[in-house]
């Protein structure tokens, strides 16, 4: 068969039969002819040796299905071959048939005891001939086929242990204790950390039943939850120690549909820690929770004495403060002039340090009264509105500067407190103004909407701030420059931040020395 026959009965599925050896030995050429074409319709390979020499020659070299061996031969005879192929191992079990044309019983019983399968007589009958051989060469192919099947198996066997033994690896490598189980509960394999965990030896794990280490493991159905639901699934149960004592397990179940059935892969784990420093953190938190809270409600409290405290204080301040004033004032007027050396630069120390003073505890009171405005005041608010308010209200600094105050359209409406927005504007501005440069005072307000708040700059062409000190402007009392220059009391900013802290916003500033200022306003949108 060429090899273009051979690749076309392949493709179409033929799988050829191996050609099997038949060796034909006898030192007569026409009965090796007969023999070869006795034996040509089995579409074996023949081998033919005329002599017991070639004969073994080819019998190192080769494994025959079958050896027909002629009984009598010069030299060595087929008797002496015989035995010669059976001493040889890979030799031993191939199937000998003598060739004779003498019928002796010595001959029989001498051939049989060196390994013959049968004897034939000459002259040979070519149907029985083949027949007998083909019986061999079946026989042959079969137990070839069983061996691949054997080798197949052993190959096979030895890919399942090793695969056993790298997963008897993972299990003992296992931080957790691992446990194999059938549905049934029945415990085919478990690691060493199963030992540990369950105070129990391995022996006495094998061939037992986990509800043993799991009572709540019977109340499971793994059979339909592994058809039904493939994956792995995790609970918390209560298992049982060796000695009896009970402690709490996290356990994740991976069920595998097998040949064998069901099996169960368990990975536990002892939360008993766990659990402990669960219950420490609980009551760390509950602890921490009623200490916040108290601490809270001291700070609230501080808070409120606090702001009663600075009300009470700037209140009760001012009026003293007004006297001083008022009889310094009368001072100045009556005597300004008739007092000698510097009485009159003292009285005006004394007008202008009350003024000071009067304003600042104005400024306080009016920073202590922020919170106390509750949330009844909050209402719907136009921000253009509350604008023009504060613009009228310092109309005459504005006038007085010539200040330029413009706004990059429409502001929005928000929820809020008219009162204290126009203050915010207010202060605002006038801190603008109040730190202006050689040029008159230029200052624009704008808001964009970002998200659920809107975002509200004001911009001056002021002296601008060193960024080191953008936090410290907002503190209580805070003035940049020196007294002599600033005619503030430093609560503006502070008054402004707690303005827009009180609805629920954030300000801050970005600025430079000598490139002016711009003080940026978060307040929630309206809704």
């Amino acid at each position: 068969m060429s090899p273009a026959d051979i690749g076309i009965r392949a493709a179409q599925g033929v799988v050829e039969q191996p050609k099997m050896k038949i060796l034909l030995v006898d030192d007569t050429p026409d009965n090796l002819v007969s023999l070869e074409a006795a034996l040509d319709d089995l579409g074996e390979e023949l081998v033919l040796a005329r002599s017991g020499r070639e004969a073994l020659r080819h019998l190192l070299n080769d494994d025959f299905a079958v050896v027909l061996l002629d009984v009598r031969m010069p030299e060595i005879s087929g008797f002496e071959i015989a035995e010669l192929i059976r001493s040889r191992p890979r030799s031993r079990h191939v199937p000998i048939v003598f060739l004779t044309g003498y019928r002796n019983e010595e001959q029989l019983l001498r051939g049989y005891s060196l390994g013959a399968v049968d004897f034939l007589f000459k002259p040979l009958v070519p149907g029985v001939l083949r027949s007998k051989v083909a019986v061999f060469v079946e026989l042959c192919r079969a137990n070839a086929k069983l061996k691949q099947q054997a080798a197949a198996l052993q190959k096979q066997a030895e890919i399942l242990q090793k695969a056993e033994q790298k997963f008897r690896s993972l299990l003992e490598a296992a931080p957790d204790a691992m446990v194999v189980c059938r549905d049934t509960g029945e415990i085919v394999m478990v690691n060493s950390q199963a030992e540990l965990v369950f105070g129990r030896a391995r022996d006495r794990l094998i061939s037992s039943n986990i509800g043993t280490l799991v009572p709540s493991w019977a109340t499971l159905s793994y059979s339909e939850w592994g058809r039904s639901q493939p994956g792995a699934r995790d609970a918390e149960l209560a298992a049982v120690r060796g000695d009896g004592s009970s402690f709490p397990v996290e356990i994740r179940f991976s069920p595998l549909q097998t040949e064998e059935g069901l099996l169960v892969t368990c990975a536990i784990r002892d939360i008993s820690e766990r659990n402990r420093a669960e219950l420490q953190i609980r009551q760390l938190n509950a602890s921490l929770e009623a200490r916040v809270l108290e601490r809270t409600e001291e700070l609230a409290r501080s808070n409120d004495e606090l702001q009663q405290f600075a009300y009470i204080a700037s209140h009760d301040l001012q009026e003293p403060l007004r006297t001083v004033s008022i009889y310094a004032q009368l001072l100045a007027q009556r005597y300004r002039g008739q007092l000698q050396g510097d009485a009159d630069q003292f009285i005006d120390f004394i007008v202008e340090s009350a003024g000071r003073m009067e304003r600042l505890v104005h400024d306080l009171l009016d920073f202590s009264r922020v919170d106390a405005r509750g949330a009844d005041f909050f209402s719907p608010t136009s921000c253009d509105d509350a604008l023009d308010d504060a613009v009228r209200n310092i109309r005459s600094l504005i006038e007085e500067s010539g200040a330029v105050i413009t706004r990059e359209g429409p502001l929005p409406r928000v929820i809020g407190d008219s009162v204290q927005l126009i203050r915010l504007f207010q202060n605002l501005l006038v801190n603008s103004i109040r730190y202006r440069s050689a040029e008159p005072p230029r200052v624009q307000i704008a808001a964009h909407h970002t998200g659920k708040e809107w975002l509200f700059s004001v911009r001056d062409n002021g002296i601008g701030i060193d960024p080191q000190y953008a936090e410290k402007v907002f503190g209580i009392f805070k003035c940049l420059q020196p007294r002599d220059k600033a005619s503030g009391s430093g609560m503006g900013l502070a008054i402004c931040r707690k303005i827009v802290s009180r609805h629920e916003g954030r300000i801050w500033v970005e600025s430079e020395l000598s490139k002016g200022a711009t003080f940026y306003i978060t307040l929630p949108g309206s809704q």
